[in-house]
Parts: structure tokens; sequence; C-alpha cells
């Protein structure tokens, strides 16, 4: 008969999937059948602990994913996992609740106020505004880097697209500022594998989104000399170091484990369900010989979105079991759509977002069509009651692309108190974004293909560590 524990880490799992599965809507059929399986470990469990299963008996060694709990969600509830965002509220995802829910800490001034010292300069103004607003063994990190030990960065994207659009940019705004302040080198995975599993492209299709998603994240800025970009199609057949980090992955994450972590299903292909090994193989540094050599104890940094978590909650479970650190990670709230903070963003509404594509006038256009106001309904009413910043996207949008801090403020400050008109806000905007799109597009012209061929060459980096 199998140990409490075994059957306790089962029966976490199986809640996980019955409760994506519901999130997802799925059939009667396959939800019952769920339910079953769930009635039987819970059954099993009984018979072998003489005690009915209790939810906060948690195994010594819980499922990976479940550090805290999983992105399945009760009813009403907002829903996160890496494929779908969704929340009833205007104001978007409650963070907070996710942070309890995940397990992960809050990024709280005193870290912030650690950060500025150990750098030596004003923190980054995604840490100022709480738009990073968790993290995973940041404190480590930052340990490591006082001492002069090395760390490296890992971000990544799913190229499921030609056009990326401003959402796409926070992670690699932010991961390029890290990579100046901290000096160290950086992997960036384009898991072009990922989305010819999910979507509709032929392999060639998801490898040319890649490269033009390539020239996008280096016009961004990054140090040429410090990082690494690469495809997961192009990379995997040529690095036995990487694949071999895989397959230990793979060893050691059951696919009850993958399915409360995930949701996968029995009708999802053997692709979808080993994928998760592929993500969380850059995390390990031996996975890059030509950078690190055969160093396996390096630690890892992966700014990324907070959907993206239950991949390195994995990770970090699987990590110690094969003798490397656990990945730190450094997690960014969602942007928002322009009908509003519980809309999706969609790469076949063009209206959803600003892309990176967009001129001048489709960027007015679409923010003054298409914006969501927390403004009032008449001018009258607005300059006697004022307008909400909580869920006005114009002013949302602002709090990621706005640098000043009390220009931001006195903003908010008009806008609550009537004084600031949507349409004035909206104007703001614009000539916010206009020569910031404008100036991304210059950047990008410069990127020849010889330039993403430079990126994506495995070669060594320059960094100080020894």
């Amino acid at each position: 008969m199998a140990s409490a524990m075994e059957l306790t880490s089962e029966i976490v799992a199986q809640e996980e999937l019955v409760k994506a599965l519901r999130a997802r809507k799925v059939s009667k059929e396959e939800i019952d059948s769920a339910m079953q399986k769930l009635s039987l470990l819970k059954t099993s469990y009984k018979a072998a602990t003489g005690e009915d299963y209790k939810a906060d008996c948690s195994p010594e060694n819980p499922a990976p994913g479940n550090e805290r709990g999983l992105d399945a969600t009760e009813a009403g509830e907002d829903f996160v996992d890496p494929w779908m965002v969704q929340t009833s509220s205007a104001k978007g995802v409650d963070y907070d609740k996710l942070i309890v829910r995940f397990g992960s800490s809050k990024i709280d001034q005193e870290l912030i106020n650690r950060i500025e010292r150990a750098i030596g300069q004003k923190p980054h103004r995604f840490l100022r505004r709480g738009i990073f607003f968790s993290h995973r063994d940041m404190n480590q990190v930052l340990d490591a880097y006082e001492n002069k030990k090395p760390f490296y960065l890992y971000t990544g994207r799913g190229p499921s697209s030609e056009a990326m659009h401003l959402g796409h940019l926070i992670p690699f705004i932010f991961t390029k500022w890290l990579q100046d302040v901290f000096n160290v080198p950086l992997v960036i995975q384009m898991t072009d594998d990922e989305k010819y599993l999910w979507k509709d492209l032929t392999l060639d299709q998801a490898y040319g989104y890649a490269v033009e998603n390539a020239k996008d994240i280096i016009a961004c800025g990054f140090d040429i000399k410090k990082t690494f970009i690469f495809s997961d199609l192009e990379y995997m057949g040529s690095s036995s170091d990487f694949y071999r980090n895989v397959v230990k992955i793979q060893k050691h994450v059951t696919f009850n484990q993958v399915k409360g972590i995930f949701g996968f299903t029995d009708s999802d292909s053997i692709g979808k369900i080993s994928f998760p090994a592929i993500q969380a193989a850059p995390s390990f540094s031996n996975s890059f010989p030509q950078i690190f050599r055969d160093r396996a104890d390096i630690q890892c940094l992966i700014p990324c979105a907070i959907d993206q978590d239950p991949y390195f909650r994995m990770t970090r479970d699987v990590a110690p079991r094969i003798g490397y650190p656990k990945p730190a990670l450094l997690h960014s709230t969602f942007f928002p759509a322009l009908q509003g903070a519980q809309t999706k963003m969609s790469a076949s509404d063009p209206n959803s977002s600003i892309f990176l594509t967009d001129s001048a006038k489709q960027i007015k256009n679409k923010v003054n069509k298409h914006a969501f106001s927390g403004g009032r309904d008449t001018v009258e009413e607005h300059r006697q009651f004022g307008g909400n910043c909580d869920v006005d996207v114009s002013f949302m949008y602002l709090t990621f692309f706005l640098e000043d801090d009390d220009r931001l403020e006195q903003i908010r400050k008009d806008y609550t108190s009537g004084a600031l008109l949507t349409g004035d806000l909206k104007k703001i905007l614009i000539e916010v974004l206009q020569p910031l799109v404008a100036e991304h597009q210059a950047r990008r012209q410069e990127v020849t293909d010889e330039v993403v061929k430079e990126f994506m060459s495995p070669r060594k980096l320059f960094y100080d560590f020894q």
C-alpha cells in the first residue's frame, strides 16, 4: 500500500487537476472521472492511516507545484496559469492573494532598499511601483552579489506571432536593467517548440517567429558580449549538456505531478507533458557549457510574469534532487489589455494592445478609441467626483512607461480630483507611447540577420566572476 506521504502528494495533485478542469470548463464526463479518481485516493488514504484526509495535512515532500498551492481557483476568484489569466475585477488580478496562493514572497520596501544599497543607484521604476511585486530567494542572489559570488539571468519568450506588443517588452526592459546594474551574463530562451505544440503553427513558422521576436528583444539594448539568445528547436539538437539536464528533470517529475501543476489531461499530447522540463533546463548553469564550462553551482535569477511561476516551482522542487541550486525568481504583474485589466490581450485582436509595429497614428487612435476609462459619464460628474486610477488603462500604462515619479503622482492626484479629464490623460499617454515605440522601431531596423545570428551563436560570454 502506498505511504501516507505518497497518497497525500497524489491527492493534492488530483485536487488541483479537478480545479483546473473546472476552470477550463471541460466536459462533465472528464470532470466526473477526475472526481472519481480523487475519491478513490482519499479512500486509500483512510485505509492507510485510519483517518480521513484533511487538506492541511501536507506531506513532508509535496508534489512539485505545491510550495503553497496552485493557480486553479475557487469559483469567482482569479485564475492564473501559463496559458490563461482570468479575473472579474476591473482592477485586475489580486496579487496579494496570488502571493499567498503561490507561496512566494512579497517584494517589500526592505528588499527594494537592499537592492538599492547593493547596486548603488535608484531601483528601476518597475520595482518602485510594484510592477515586479513578488520573488523567490532574491535575498540569496543579493548575498551572492555582495560576497562577489556569481549568478546569471534567464528569461524567455514564447514566439506565437511575428509582431510583439508593449506587454511583451516588460520582462525584457527589466532584465536589461538587471544585466546593466549587476553586470552579469544572460540567457534568453525562445520556446518555439512550445508554440508549435500549443498553436496551429508549422515548425518553420515557429522558428521564423523566434528569429523575428529576437530582433525586438535585441532592440531593447542587451549587451551582445553578455547575452545568449537561443531557439529550443535549434539549440536542443546541438547541446548534449542541455539535453542531459532535460532528461534529468524528466526523470524526477511524474505524469501525475505535471497534471497537478499544469492541468494537463489524458488528451494532451506527450510533447506538452514533457515540455516543462525544457523550460526548466536553462535554470541550471551547466546547460550552457560554452558560457559556464562544466560549472553546475552558479545560481540563476529569472525575471518573468507570475503566470510562468508553475514551471519554476517544479524546477525548484527538482533542483536539489539532481544536485543543482534552486533558481531565484522575480515576478511581474500582468500588462492590461486596452479594454481593461480583466480583458486578455490577443494577437488576433489588433485593438487589444499597442503593437511594436504600430504607427504614431495607430497608437493615437487605439488609445482614444479603446483604452478603458476610469472617468465619469459626464464632464460635470468627473469634475465633481474625479476619476478612478485603479481601473483606468491609460493611467495603468503610464505606471509602466512614464519614468518621472513626481509627474506620475501629480497626474494621479489631478485625475482623482477631477482636475484632469479622461481625454487629457489619454493625450499624455499618447505623447509617452509614440516616441517610445518609434525609438524601438528605429533600433530594430538596425538589427540585421547577421546580428541575430551572432546573438544566437553558442559562445563564451564576458563576465567578471571566475
